[in-house]
């Protein structure tokens, strides 16, 4: 398949057949993302689309999920995405789930009725970057979009049917904004109920607006210790009716797969286990991004 650039994904579409419909993100300004340096956004071409779905018809017979990317898919007008999803379902009919990548500045240029045009297309899941439920703290980071905005378009797609995958980034706001960022980010949460959260932790990439701050000495990295206690304090103000919390991704250093609201008092215990030292953390050269 045509794939260009460095390729990102979520952990749980480790096996998906991975089709790239754009190149880069539609925002890229983030000050604490690096992943698509060097990657203007760009649309790909229709017709090596559809080429790169005949090769996964030949190739991937027995693959049931497919992932679009690159950063935002959902960037697409419709008069795209349409033609790509009825091609996916007539030439790849094995395939079960189809996922992507999704902001709320992406939806809120579709309206309800071509969100549920998408459900109905084949499109299951989104996954969307809060971050944090701080709206300081969005905007420090260049996020683009407020809390209030992520929420309504969060709603919105889960009223078409979509489901919702959300992720949180803990440590963004240093030691001095911890105890905040997890506080509000756990109301947020608790506001989207996704059907599944997941935790990933702040790593550094030379290069990012955050890096330069830290080298800088105007960004002070939390600990090993203070990413755990505000991981706790996270899980502690996130209510899930019903839905996965995860904490599995190479950049944490407690990985753990929790059902919420069943299994959270267990996670809060492990996590207190962590703190009081009776646990081992993935040690600092583990971790990935």
């Amino acid at each position: 398949m045509d794939h260009k650039g460095f390729i990102i994904r979520p952990p749980s579409e480790a096996d998906s057949i991975l089709l790239q419909v754009t190149l880069g993100c539609s925002h890229n300004k983030c000050a604490f993302c690096g992943a698509y340096q060097g990657k203007p956004f760009r649309v790909k071409d229709q017709n090596q689309i559809m080429a790169d779905i005949d090769w996964a018809a030949a190739h991937l017979p027995r693959h049931r999920r497919l992932f679009l990317m690159d950063g935002d898919a959902m960037v697409l007008p419709m008069r795209r995405l349409e033609p790509i999803l009825t091609a996916i379902r007539d030439r790849l009919p094995q395939v079960r789930r189809i996922a992507s990548y999704a902001s709320a500045r992406s939806l809120a240029t579709k309206t309800d009725t071509e969100l549920t045009q998408l459900k109905a297309l084949g499109l299951d899941i989104i996954y969307m970057g809060l971050e944090s439920g701080d709206n300081a703290l969005l905007q420090r980071m260049n996020k683009g979009v407020s809390v209030a905005e992520q929420l309504a378009q969060a709603s919105r797609a889960k009223a078409a049917g979509l489901k919702l995958n959300v992720t949180v980034l803990l440590g963004l706001a240093g030691p001095e904004g911890s105890t905040r960022h997890a506080e509000a980010t756990g109301a947020a949460l608790s506001t989207m109920d996704p059907e599944q959260a997941a935790a990933l932790s702040l790593m550094l990439v030379p290069g990012t607006p955050l890096h330069d701050d830290w080298q800088a000495g105007r960004f002070t990295q939390c600990t090993a210790q203070e990413l755990l206690a505000e991981l706790r304090t996270l899980v502690a103000h996130t209510h899930l009716s019903r839905g996965l919390f995860l904490c599995n991704h190479g950049s944490n250093h407690l990985p753990f797969r929790a059902r919420f609201p069943k299994e959270k008092d267990a996670v809060l215990q492990s996590i207190d286990a962590a703190l009081a030292g009776e646990t081992e953390l993935k040690p600092e050269w583990q971790r990935r991004l």
